[in-house]
C-alpha cells in the first residue's frame, strides 16, 4: 500500500513553492499625528490658518482629477452596488483587456466603505484667528478602486481614498507575476486560474518564484502611484512619500499528482481528513 511519503516522492509531476496573494497597506508617515496634519495644512494655506476646509478642497480636487483621468483614457467608472463581489465585476473588464492585448487601468470602481480619517472642528479663538482641533474618526466615505492589468503583475488593483491621511491598499498575486516572468523567458507551462498545472522546466519556474521580492512590489507601487491621480501636488509627492506594510501574505506549496486517483489516495491517508465511510471526502483546511 502506498504511503503519503511514497505518493509525494514518486507521483508528483510538479512542485511549485511561491508567494500567492499579497495584500499591502500604504501609509504616509508624515500624516499620522495631528501636529503633522497641521503642518501639512499650513503648507497648503501658505502659512495662514490650517482650516479643515482645506481637506474638503483637496478631496474635491482629487475626485475631479480621477474623473478627468477616466475621461482622458476612456476608462469605465462603475459604482459598486451593495453586496456586489467587486472582483467579479472587474473580471470581465480584465478579460476584455487581455483579449485585446491591452494593459493599464481597465476599470475604476467606487464604493462607500469605512475609513479612519482626519476630521477637524473649531475649538475657540476669534473669528480673525480661529483655533481648530483635529482627530481621526471612523467615517463612511467613497473609496476608489483602480483595477489594473499590469505587464509584469497581471490583474491587480490599488484602492485609494480622498480623505486624509490618504491611505491606500494594494492587491497583487505572486502566481500571476511568475506566469509573466516565465512567458518572457520562453518557458512553456500550463496555467491554472491561480497557479500552475504543468511546466516544461520546473527548476527554472522554481527559480523565478524564489526571485520575487520587495523590489518588484515596490517597483509596481511606485510606477502606478506616479501614473494615477493623487491628492498630493507634484511638489508634495516627494515630501509626503508612502511606505508599505503587509496586511496579508499567502504562501503556496503546490503538488501536482500524475493521476487523479493518486491525489485521492493521498487525501484519504491524511489524518482526520477521510470520511467515516472511508470514501476520502476531504476538504482543504
Amino acid at each position: 500500500m502506498a504511503t503519503i511519503s511514497s505518493l509525494l516522492s514518486e507521483h508528483v509531476t510538479l512542485q511549485v513553492r511561491s508567494v500567492d496573494r499579497i495584500f499591502l497597506a500604504g501609509y504616509v508617515p508624515r500624516l499620522q499625528c495631528d501636529g503633522q496634519l497641521v503642518r501639512f495644512l499650513n503648507e497648503r494655506s501658505g502659512g495662514t490658518i490650517p482650516s479643515p476646509a482645506i481637506l474638503g478642497r483637496i478631496g474635491r480636487r482629487y475626485v475631479e482629477e480621477i474623473n478627468r483621468f477616466a475621461k482622458t483614457h476612456g476608462i469605465p467608472v462603475v459604482r459598486f452596488q451593495k453586496g456586489a463581489v467587486k472582483e467579479d465585476v472587474a473580471r470581465r473588464f480584465m478579460r476584455k483587456a487581455e483579449r485585446e492585448g491591452k494593459t493599464g487601468v481597465v476599470m475604476i470602481g467606487v464604493a462607500q466603505e469605512k475609513a479612519f480619517a482626519w476630521r477637524g472642528w473649531r475649538d475657540g479663538g476669534s473669528d480673525a484667528h480661529p483655533h481648530f482641533d483635529f482627530k481621526r474618526q471612523a467615517v463612511f466615505v467613497n473609496h476608489v478602486y483602480f483595477y489594473i492589468l499590469d505587464p509584469a503583475w497581471g490583474p491587480s488593483f490599488l484602492k485609494t481614498v480622498g480623505y486624509a491621511p490618504y491611505g491606500v491598499s494594494v492587491y497583487l498575486n505572486g502566481h500571476e507575476w511568475a506566469k509573466r516572468q516565465a512567458a518572457r523567458q520562453g518557458i512553456e507551462f500550463k496555467p491554472l486560474d491561480n497557479g500552475f498545472a504543468a511546466c516544461a522546466d520546473a527548476y527554472a519556474l522554481a527559480s523565478i518564484c524564489e526571485r520575487l521580492s520587495e523590489r518588484e512590489i515596490e517597483a509596481f507601487f511606485d510606477r502606478w502611484m506616479r501614473a494615477l491621480p493623487s491628492p498630493f501636488t507634484e511638489a508634495e509627492r516627494a515630501r509626503y512619500r508612502y511606505r508599505l506594510s503587509v496586511r496579508q501574505l499567502e504562501a503556496s506549496d503546490t503538488r501536482v499528482f500524475d493521476w487523479p486517483r493518486t491525489g485521492r489516495a493521498w487525501a484519504a491517508q491524511r489524518p482526520g481528513r477521510a470520511s467515516p465511510a472511508g470514501r476520502g471526502a476531504w476538504r482543504p483546511p
